[in-house]
């Protein structure tokens, strides 16, 4: 398979910090796998395609109280979206590691991982974390939200322990998804900014009160 020279660049440049971590988790599958195996697979389903930030996106939208937040989720996610799986994804054309290696192919078989489609970098899994996670930490001061890093690290152990991904791949959407949550709150910020300075305007007035508990 020819590579392009980004995805050449990525093999040369983070050979040793993609194989060395990848093999230490394939050790840790062989040591305990009956238990963890379920558990990353489980992880990894749960963060498909970020459905579930789309869905408490739209929930948090329908109150008034928390739709700035519930903005915030859905334009992180999608920021992340766009430039993981629209810009880089096809661009940089990276095979997944267990196509381009016949010892990851080994691993990525007895893990028993379930099928893969599509370019490895980034991880778009781990993309939709780190934005979903990092707007609700900005978008929703509380104390114990930064807790919520802890899926993005399970998350992203997860697409490494099933070989789907590079670790390189894993490190990328981590700083995607932390940029795409930042660039999500700013927009946010300027959005209802906006609503507010010209609520004299009925429509604008309508999207800051709507309230489905207050619907009758």
């Amino acid at each position: 398979m020819e590579l392009t020279a980004a995805a050449q660049w990525l093999n040369e440049t983070f050979g040793g910090y993609d194989g060395w971590i990848l093999e230490a988790l394939h050790r840790l599958e062989e040591a305990a796998g009956a238990f963890l195996t379920p558990l990353m697979k489980l992880i990894t389903l749960i963060g498909e395609k970020g459905l579930w930030m789309f869905v408490l996106a739209a929930v948090l939208m329908c109150f008034s109280r928390t739709r700035k937040l519930g903005v915030c989720l859905f334009g992180a996610v999608c920021c992340g979206a766009l430039i993981t799986n629209i810009l880089l994804k096809d661009w940089v054309a990276r095979p997944r590691p267990f196509e381009a290696s016949a010892l990851y192919a080994q691993w990525f078989e007895a893990v028993g991982a379930p099928a893969e489609e599509g370019f490895s970098f980034p991880s778009g899994h781990v993309t939709a974390a780190m934005a979903g996670i990092t707007a609700l930490v900005l978008a929703w001061r509380k104390r114990w939200m930064p807790l919520g890093y802890i899926y993005v690290v399970l998350m992203a152990v997860s697409r490494n322990y099933l070989m789907a991904h590079y670790p390189s791949d894993v490190l990328a959407a981590l700083l995607i998804g932390a940029f795409s949550g930042v660039v999500a709150w700013w927009i946010t910020k300027g959005i209802f900014y906006f609503l507010e300075k010209h609520r004299d305007i009925k429509f604008f007035d309508w999207l800051l009160r709507f309230d489905l508990i207050k619907i009758r």
